[in-house]
């Protein structure tokens, strides 16, 4: 049994450097020819393929019942080519330099974050599935590393190889991801050491029945929302801050580092969740395009919620 799961362990390994050498050697295909190949893939997503279409059009259709359905096939039309630029430069980023990812992934604000950290004050800092999230790892070359240390939660994927490959672009700058499960452990160590940290909480995604504890209104949609940012925040009395992404043309972003509060405990119960979710609505209205429309954000109802939870009676999360 163990020589079973040695040679498996080694076949996966093999899978990785094997798919790590392709990935490298693609990535180092100049930018403006592998965006020439996105717009290729993005004609077959969207005429042959047909990737999650119908997903994608109820999705941009609801959130903006008052747009035209010209204006909500232009959305959609433009969202597959977003789509598959951020394959693409997720691919570059493998080989990319410090000073090309520095000119196409810009980030302002930078002197909030420092105050807090100067302050001896750690940053939890809300974004969402917009823009190239992935490119947001390469925060610290933006800050002196001796201030803080940049962070991200990210849940580990199934497929190991991919985990891998995902892991060492999110780390390649000086980044660490630290997984959720372990997120207090890691953070209150880091604290006790007396070392501020800036931690990413990508919190747009659906949550599942039993870590539903809130909903609001969010482009047209009774929507739920993961708390858990939010708990962590207060817990460990951070200072909170959300980043307002705009892409500035095809490979180019400027991420907005604007302060929500420095004393998140004497805050009520979801607000900070609450300005999360009209900043993100806000953000994603100025250019619908570039958000994932492609996940079923609201394939859970409230009125489903309220039946399972016997009128939405349940303990409150710690």
């Amino acid at each position: 049994m163990s020589f079973n799961k040695e040679r498996y362990h080694r076949l996966k390994q093999l899978a990785y450097y094997i798919l790590f050498g392709v990935w490298y050697v693609v990535s180092l295909l100049p930018l403006w020819f592998l965006h020439g190949l996105s717009s290729l893939i993005s004609v077959l997503l969207f005429h042959v393929i047909r990737y999650r279409r119908k997903v994608v059009h109820e999705n941009i259709r609801s959130a903006f019942p008052d747009l035209s359905e010209r204006r909500c096939r232009m959305i959609e039309r433009r969202f597959y080519t977003h789509f598959c630029d951020l394959m693409v430069e997720s691919i570059k980023y493998f080989s990319i330099s410090e000073k090309e990812m520095r000119r196409r992934m810009q980030f302002k604000g930078i002197e909030l974050l420092e105050e807090s950290c100067r302050n001896g004050r750690s940053c939890g800092v809300f974004l969402g599935h917009y823009g190239n999230w992935e490119w947001i790892s390469s925060m610290p070359l933006w800050i002196d590393p001796k201030l803080c240390l940049c962070t991200q939660l990210y849940h580990p994927m199934e497929n190991y190889v991919t985990d891998q490959l995902l892991l060492y672009t999110r780390n390649r700058f000086g980044g660490v991801s630290i997984t959720a499960d372990k997120s207090i452990k890691y953070m209150v160590s880091y604290r006790r050491q007396g070392k501020p940290i800036l931690v990413g909480f990508i919190a747009d995604q659906a949550p599942f029945w039993d870590n539903i504890y809130y909903w609001s209104q969010f482009l047209n949609h009774e929507t739920p929302w993961f708390t858990g940012a939010e708990r962590i925040m207060q817990k460990l009395d951070m200072d909170v801050y959300y980043l307002d992404v705009r892409r500035i043309r095809r490979g180019y972003y400027v991420a907005e580092y604007k302060r929500i509060t420095t004393d998140p405990k004497s805050k009520e119960q979801f607000w900070l969740t609450e300005q999360y979710s009209q900043l993100l609505e806000a953000t994603i209205r100025r250019a619908p395009s570039y958000w994932l429309w492609s996940h079923r954000r609201w394939k859970r109802t409230k009125e489903e919620w309220l039946r399972i939870t016997n009128g939405g009676i349940k303990p409150k999360p710690n």
